[in-house]
């Protein structure tokens, strides 16, 4: 390749084969005859790489274990040496060798003579492994001294190119960062998802003169197989790997359809990728329609892929921190997460699960970590991202909208999708349905391949030539089992003008995307509009009692749906975004933490698409797609967390967070507050006022981001004292971290974020926020208004900071009233270099008095 050269590591085996085998050598199932075997995540006491050279650069962490005991009760000279102070890079093979040998002998010794398989040896962000073994096994494994934590497995899954225009960058972030040919340049983002299509020009390293260069604290490795071969990965593309050990041991995994390599046979992982870090200037063509240029948020920045999420049955947790654990490995600056758990982590705390674990390990390594709020809105409590470590992202609509309309004969004009050319507006056809356009060969009208236009053999040509064909869309294409295209082949068989879909009465609520046709089409997505069509094509349809032969009488014309239209009104909250109060337990207790963190564009985003993505079917062929969900949001914030690292390399995560979401905006492109959808029906007949619950601290703004003025910084330590501060936690935090909490414990409401949130205010609470000036000298003035039911002291009113330095503020909050229902406010502080940080209150059950069993 020339120039600094890719660490390349070939799969000469492929890891289903060998876990098949090593099945078959054991005689292991996953369901014995006696008992049934369950996937494990089992983490140690022994302290992980990245807690070693965090210890051996001044941390006191406290040993809880100075080796492992043999048989013949002497201690492993090799495991007491690996206890002391020592500095361990990233990329020692020795020391995850020794890991794994340790975890082996583990199992050796707890489970003599029985059959069991290890999946994975996990050894940089957490130590452990994960293992297949019966809940008797599991048990004898708890047991031992050196085991802190046994968890079973559990499932993930996905939170399914103008935005670059809409975010202002082209204008602003990028003008600062040297243009699109320099932003991101030397950030490395490591993508957890369905993988990557590596011939996709979105991540070709060869489109412009301005060579890439492959950053020097990335250290990992591009996976090499039939499916992914050697020159897949690049400098733009610089690592790919693969984890699928524990859904292969479950005999769930299909290498025909799954791809046993990075490679993305789903379109997501593709999808996502390219919104983070896609190339600047590539061409969205789809059904031979030009939508523009697609670019990255951060188009100079390399990707790295951690495949470990799967077409046909989604992921397990246990490949997802395998995945995580090696991307902190290979030295990535940014993680993003476009999955959620399917159900909330039990235990005493939601952030007490193996995922969210990880990633606390991977944020004090410096990594920042981006997760999607999940797509479980509009519901309160729905949020799926749990930890004040994580950026949790919601999404927004921006103000690129495609949509086309049918004129009907009647001058009635009903409003649709799709991106389709329109028929000739000069022009009206009339309106064909197929279920009056049966041939003399069609035995069974009332199948719903006819109605639906899936079948061009039951339908006449000498009917539907030159008119516009009229089918219905059932439940049927939502689950794949018919499809657009097919309609469309069908029409063109018949030589139709175009086609218009309507809204079967059975399909309640569903919200359907603009769907690509290479001929004239549009879908009526209503109900209710669907029911007028279809009123007035009755009205004017006559039937011969002697032939059984139609009279058509109902015309219509087609409106293109392939120019956009651009709204005012964005950005606002989509109704599927997951919403606030971040549930602390399964108990779905309130915890003193703001999620999510802020929204980004979500809805309607176009991306790359991987060249056998099945994710969506309506996109099955093309190279791009259009999509929607918070996993489309999460990419987005994870490019621009890209910009900012860019500037500010010494940011922590914390203070990247930071940065984004004190100067999110709280407006829409009128000026007029944020509206977020309440309702999935209708959704926008249900929408009013965005609360922080909705949307965090507001919409992102990275241009404000690259010039912060204040931030509000954590640490990995503070991070430590709150889990602590979890009533009863001690053992559980001990087993995680290895260390004890001693007495330096917090609330969630104490810890420095940009975000005040009191879950349960009895009568007064006063917390403390601590900024760091990031800019030149300057004066702040302080301003706020309360959340109902609550006064509001904040001190010093104004301050002056000098450059680097610390200013404590405090907020003193005093319930006025009893109340259960959630109110919000927000803190102001107006610099005079025209910095504005915005910091956002939320409060939700209120106590202005004591109340007792006698009162």
């Amino acid at each position: 390749m020339g120039g600094t050269s890719i660490n390349l590591v070939v799969v000469v085996v492929e890891l289903a084969v060998v876990v098949s085998l090593l099945s078959m050598r054991m005689g292991f199932c996953q369901e014995d005859e006696n008992s049934t075997t369950s996937i494990y995540i089992v983490s140690l006491k022994q302290t992980p790489t990245v807690l070693l050279n965090f210890n051996n650069q001044g941390l006191n962490l406290e040993k809880r274990t100075k080796g492992f005991m043999h048989r013949n009760g002497s201690y492993s000279r090799l495991i007491t040496k690996h206890h002391r102070p020592r500095n361990y890079s990233r990329s020692d093979r020795r020391y995850a060798a020794h890991i794994s040998r340790v975890h082996d002998s583990l199992l050796k010794r707890a489970l003599r003579g029985e059959n069991y398989l290890k999946l994975y040896s996990y050894h940089y962000l957490i130590n452990g492994f994960a293992v297949l073994v019966t809940p008797e096994q599991a048990e004898k494994l708890s047991s031992r001294e050196e085991v802190a934590n046994v968890i079973l497995d559990y499932r993930v899954r996905t939170e399914t190119t103008h935005t670059p225009e809409f975010l202002g960058l082209p204008r602003g972030a990028w003008v600062q960062e040297g243009g699109p040919e320099s932003a991101g340049e030397g950030i490395v983002i490591g993508l957890v998802d369905t993988g990557i299509d590596p011939t996709h020009p979105s991540f070709s390293d060869n489109l412009s003169g301005n060579r890439f260069s492959v950053p020097t604290h990335f250290t990992g490795m591009c996976e090499v197989t039939m499916d992914f071969p050697s020159g897949s990965c690049n400098r733009k593309l610089i690592g790919a790997r693969h984890f699928a050990a524990s859904a292969i041991t479950r005999g769930i995994f299909n290498a025909s359809q799954d791809y046993a390599s990075p490679f993305d046979a789903d379109g997501h992982g593709t999808h996502t990728a390219s919104i983070a870090a896609g190339n600047h200037g590539i061409p969205v063509i789809v059904a031979g329609h030009h939508f523009g240029n697609a670019s990255g948020m951060a188009p100079r920045a390399h990707i790295s892929v951690y495949k470990a999420l799967y077409k046909s049955f989604g992921g397990f947790a246990a490949d997802v921190v395998a995945a995580i654990d090696q991307a902190a490995q290979d030295g990535v600056d940014i993680i993003s997460l476009s999955i959620t758990p399917n159900r909330r982590p039990p235990g005493i705390a939601t952030f007490f699960n193996p995922i969210d674990m990880a990633l606390l390990s991977a944020v004090k390594a410096g990594i920042f970590v981006v997760q999607a709020a999940g797509n479980t809105g509009p519901s309160p409590k729905s949020m799926s991202s749990f930890s004040p470590w994580i950026f949790t992202v919601g999404a927004a609509a921006h103000d690129r909208t495609y949509s086309n309309s049918l004129v009907l004969g009647n001058n009635v004009t009903i409003t649709g999708v799709g991106l389709a050319p329109g028929t000739d507006e000069s022009t009206m056809y009339t309106l064909v349905s197929a279920l009056h356009a049966l041939n003399n060969d069609t035995k069974d009208a009332t199948n719903m391949y006819v109605s639906e236009c899936q079948d061009p053999s039951s339908l006449s040509t000498d009917v539907v030539q030159g008119n516009l064909l009229l089918c219905s869309y059932s439940i049927r294409f939502v689950l794949g089992l018919s499809t657009i295209k097919q309609a469309l082949e069908t029409a063109k068989n018949l030589t139709a003008v175009g086609v218009v879909f309507y809204m079967d009465p059975y399909v309640i609520g569903f919200q359907l995307n603009p769907t690509p046709m290479d001929m004239p089409g549009v879908i009526i997505p209503s109900a209710s509009d669907s029911k007028i069509l279809l009123k007035y094509y009755n009205s004017s349809l006559e039937q011969d009692p002697l032939t059984d032969k139609f009279k058509f009488g109902a015309t219509a014309t087609i409106l293109g749906g392939l120019k956009a239209n651009y709204s005012n009104s964005a950005p606002k909250v989509m109704y599927y975004s997951a919403r606030g109060p971040d549930p602390e337990d399964s108990f779905l207790d309130d915890a003193d933490i703001l999620k999510p963190n802020l929204i980004a564009p979500g809805n309607f985003i176009w991306g790359a698409w991987s060249s056998v993505g099945t994710d969506s079917l309506e996109f099955q062929d093309e190279s791009f797609a259009m999509m929607s969900g918070t996993s489309m949001a999460a990419p987005h914030v994870a490019g621009l967390a890209a910009l900012v690292k860019q500037k500010f390399p010494s940011f922590s995560p914390s203070a990247i967070g930071s940065a984004l979401s004190t100067t999110a905006s709280m407006h829409n492109k009128k000026g007029e507050p944020i509206m977020a959808q309440r309702a999935y029906a209708n959704p926008d007949l249900n929408q009013s006022p965005a609360t922080p619950f909705d949307m965090g601290s507001g919409f992102v703004d990275v241009t404000s981001a690259l010039d912060p003025g204040l931030i509000f910084d954590s640490s990995f330590d503070d991070y430590f004292s709150f889990l602590c501060g979890i009533n009863g936690s001690g053992p559980v935090v001990l087993n995680y971290t290895n260390q004890n909490c001693g007495n330096s414990t917090i609330n969630g409401r104490d810890l420095n974020l940009p975000s005040i949130t009191i879950a349960k205010l009895n009568q007064t609470t006063t917390v403390e926020r601590v900024v760091t000036n990031t800019a030149g000298n300057e004066t702040y003035n302080l301003s706020w208004f309360a959340p109902y039911g609550v006064s509001v002291l904040v001190t010093p009113k104004r301050f002056f900071i000098e450059s680097g330095q610390k200013q404590v503020i405090t907020v003193t909050l005093n319930a006025t009233m009893n109340s259960s229902a959630a109110s919000f406010g927000r803190i102001s502080l107006y610099g005079s270099q025209r910095h504005i940080i915005s910091v956002p209150l939320s409060v939700i059950y209120k106590i202005s008095y004591n109340v007792t069993e006698n009162s």
